[in-house]
């Protein structure tokens, strides 16, 4: 059996960026997930693209600026699925003085250059429309500029421009076993089915998230060189407590933060929690001590007052971070380590790092890892957009009414939808589609059998949950039976797919 140049395991934000990196370079790649892409870590994110103003606290300021100088990147990488956001932050005299909040925020807006995003500003609330819904007894405050993200979508995006690169991508389908063999490693995959698959890779990725020390000791048998901490963070999601486009970032009593941001149109995110966590990673789930805590902080601040009874939805994910023996949750550092073991066939593990610096991550791996395999192609995702964001001027808004002129059929909302998840891959979404019933069978409200096409043939989805959360927040919207007729649909159209006399196979992976 040939080897592949490199095998990635980890469908998260990290491994599928490097998947992306390394087959762009012209290496073979295989990328396994034992899960849905982004099933764990990198959905359960507040969903921002961010420098981490934070974190200036802590002087991190290296990490700073490389979120900085990656934040405008991606911006101009993805402006379908990523978008500016001016965060409001209110003041109060038990925090900092407000001369010395300005430094910072002076320090934040001049650590990398900005060529899409605004600086910062001291505001008045009795002027702004970002003070109407809070407390009176705030006055002042100020705002700043950051991004926003759809994290689920970022990775299956990464992960379809690296098999449009000739990746070969697995979701449900995980390493169990791994040992050096000579030049090469010799890897057991297991599928969902039970099926095995035995492969040879000239280097290995260890991109496993919260997994990354327990598959080094326990499948791949090596010793851990760095340690992870574990942090729970979880959200909760509410009616629209404002209706202005502001997000909000508190600081409270116990110097955490927490945000407060316009999610899905209709609702307000709430988050983030930190939380010591030692359970398993696959299984984490908020707690009733959250629930209040986020509905606390969110009470000190805002006139609509909300309550456990009032959270719609949550969701919750545990953080890998590389433990730097900080006091406290919250202080321990986002930055990563990549360290490798090239005793023998090379490996590459992966420890700690945040989403807004993972194409970061990803080149730096891949420049590590290409020469020892003989590859010395330069860097080039800096530049190049992901699937869907080769808009000119990378402006969604111009394009946005564009695709209302083209697809004058197409109601504004859907359009709209379509945009923001899809860009320029809308147009192999609708084909040759000239009216809504070319879309195919409405299979719940909004939602035609052509988008749901598209996602398990080209996104990898795979099941009602990998669709209506990762793929969309299309949950938050629909009925309360939407799983259950879409795991119908889903179990119809596999079944169309293996008919021998089928005129169309669908394909579970890209390209």
């Amino acid at each position: 059996m040939k080897p592949y140049d490199l095998m990635v395991i980890g469908g998260g934000i990290n491994g599928a960026g490097i998947a992306r990196d390394a087959a762009g370079r012209g290496l073979s790649v295989l990328l396994c997930e034992k899960d849905d892409l982004a099933a764990h870590t990198s959905s359960a994110s507040t969903k921002l693209i961010h420098g981490g103003l934070r974190y200036l606290e802590y002087y991190e300021f290296g990490l700073v600026r490389k979120a900085l100088q990656e934040r405008e990147v991606l911006l101009k990488a993805a402006p379908h699925i990523i978008w500016p956001l001016r965060f409001v932050m209110p003041h109060d005299q038990a925090q900092r003085p407000e001369w010395m909040i300005r430094c910072g925020l002076f320090l934040y807006d001049h650590l990398a250059r900005r060529e899409v995003l605004p600086g910062s500003e001291t505001i008045s609330f009795a002027k702004h429309p970002s003070g109407a819904p809070l407390k009176a007894a705030f006055k002042r405050g100020f705002v700043y500029s950051d991004g926003w993200v759809q994290d689920a979508r970022l990775v299956v995006l990464n992960a379809m421009a690296a098999a449009e690169h000739g990746a070969r991508i697995v979701t449900r389908t995980a390493c169990v076993a791994a040992r050096r063999e000579g030049e090469n490693w010799l890897c057991t995959l297991q599928h969902e089915d039970g099926r095995q698959e035995q492969v040879r890779a000239r280097a290995v990725v260890n991109a496993a998230g919260p997994w990354v020390e327990s598959l080094l000791k326990d499948t791949l048998q090596l010793p851990s060189p760095k340690s992870i901490r574990l942090v729970k963070g979880s959200h909760i999601v509410v009616k629209k407590l404002f209706d202005h486009p502001y997000a909000y970032i508190f600081q409270n009593p116990d110097k955490r933060i927490i945000f407060a941001i316009p999610y899905e149109n209709d609702f307000t995110l709430i988050g983030t929690t930190d939380v010591e966590y030692h359970g398993d990673p696959g299984s984490v789930q908020i707690d009733g001590d959250e629930v209040d805590y986020l509905c606390r902080m969110s009470n000190r601040y805002f006139n609509s007052q909300i309550g456990p009874d009032d959270v719609l939805s949550t969701y919750s994910g545990v953080r890998p971070l590389l433990d730097d023996e900080a006091s406290n949750a919250s202080s321990v550092t986002r930055d990563y380590s990549l360290e490798l073991d090239h005793n023998g066939a090379p490996m590459l593990s992966v420890f700690g790092g945040k989403i807004t610096t993972y194409r970061k991550l990803a080149e730096e791996a891949v420049d590590r890892l290409a020469p020892l395999l003989g590859n010395q192609q330069p860097t080039w995702t800096a530049g190049v957009p992901l699937p869907g964001g080769d808009m000119p001027n990378a402006d969604a808004a111009a394009f946005l009414a564009a695709s209302q002129q083209r697809y004058p059929w197409l109601p504004a909302a859907l359009v709209q939808r379509y945009v923001k998840s899809y860009g320029t891959r809308l147009h192999t979404l609708i084909g040759s589609a000239r009216s809504l019933a070319d879309l195919g069978e409405e299979v719940l409200p909004g939602v035609y059998e052509a988008e749901l096409s598209y996602l398990v043939d080209q996104e990898w989805a795979t099941s009602a949950e990998d669709i209506l959360w990762r793929r969309s927040k299309l949950r938050l919207h629909l009925p309360a039976n939407a799983s259950v007729v879409l795991t119908d649909w889903l179990a119809r159209y596999r079944q169309c797919a293996v008919q021998p006399d089928s005129t169309v196979v669908h394909s579970t992976q890209p390209g």
